[in-house]
């Protein structure tokens, strides 16, 4: 790839510069190590990396199993487990290289107290930028997850608002009624950006024992499986965030270069890779590939002509009309 071909890859969200629009996604490649001791790696393919989901203490996380091949998909469980807030600043980001590529902290908690304070502290880091996981339960109203609540998701990103200026993504829920005004309230409580989507819940039986295969009984769906689903949250986000000039990470399901542009057709700024780099572990380099060649094709010097660039069938109804 020659570097006029880089440039045309480069993307500027929220004011940090990505090499190329491709994210790894939190808990994909652990803290950063597990992708970059694989042969053949360059940062030059990806834009950021989002770390590991990190809470205030150490979390063990669940038992097993944690991790489930579905069709076209994959369940996992793991329960957050993490080394603490404190160990990741001190001891992990140090370890990182900031002139490769830019690194998301990834912050989780039960508490909006506890997400204040873990981001809190990655302020005071050299961290690029911090994603919310409101996708934890809150314990204090009964386990319900925040990012299912409007009302819960604005008190956290508000919450982390207060204690840091550095960019806030919002990883929103698929699991919710009305996702574009879950970005609508948090926008308004100060977020800079949003991914689109988390997993969606799913549950896989082992017909033998007649248990769930994951110890958890249910886990997190991702792969190709939900990439329909994200395309359709990405767009409605989108209606929202397009008045704003809000950017969001497109995420879900995404293994090919033309599932990037289809992202970034619908609304997405950026396209984040998860549970491909399970199967191919240098797929950025494929997706790199195909964006560039689909860019030369169409006669266009960036991807930003392509965001947000869909033209719908007449006018989308709310509810899918049933086939007969």
């Amino acid at each position: 790839m020659t570097e006029a071909d880089r440039q045309k890859l480069h993307v500027d969200f929220c004011g940090l510069s990505f090499a190329t629009p491709l994210v790894l996604l939190s808990g994909c490649v652990g803290f950063g190590e597990e992708y970059t001791r694989v042969e053949g790696f360059s940062n030059r393919d990806v834009g950021a990396v989002c770390l590991k989901g990190t809470t205030l203490k150490p979390r063990p996380g669940n038992t097993p199993h944690r991790v489930a091949e579905t069709p076209a998909g994959m369940l996992n469980a793991i329960g957050l487990q993490n080394p603490g807030t404190d160990h990741v600043v001190n001891k992990i980001l140090p370890t990182l290289d900031f002139s490769e590529t830019r690194f998301v902290a990834n912050v989780s908690g039960s508490t909006v107290e506890e997400y204040a304070e873990v981001t809190r502290l990655f302020d005071d880091s050299p961290i690029d930028a911090i994603e919310i996981n409101i996708s934890c339960p809150n314990v204090k109203e009964g386990g319900v997850a925040f990012g299912n609540d409007p009302d819960m998701s604005a008190r956290v990103v508000a919450a982390c608002r207060a204690v840091t200026d550095k960019p806030l993504i919002t990883k929103l829920s698929p699991n919710q009624t009305d996702i574009a005004e879950n970005a609508r309230r948090c926008i308004d409580a100060g977020s800079d950006a949003f991914a689109v989507i988390n997993t969606l819940m799913g549950m896989a039986i082992d017909i033998e024992s007649r248990r769930p295969v994951i110890g958890n009984n249910q886990g997190g769906l991702s792969g190709p499986a939900i990439k329909p689903v994200a395309l359709l949250k990405v767009h409605q986000v989108h209606q929202v965030c397009k008045q704003h000039g809000i950017p969001i990470i497109g995420q879900g399901g995404i293994t090919t270069a033309t599932d990037a542009i289809e992202f970034l057709i619908a609304g997405a700024s950026a396209i984040g890779i998860g549970t491909a780099l399970f199967y191919d572990p240098l797929v950025c380099k494929k997706i790199n590939a195909g964006i560039i060649d689909y860019l030369q094709r169409h006669k266009l010097d960036s991807i930003a002509p392509l965001i947000g660039s869909l033209s719908l069938n007449g006018a989308m109804e709310t509810a899918a009309c049933c086939g007969g």
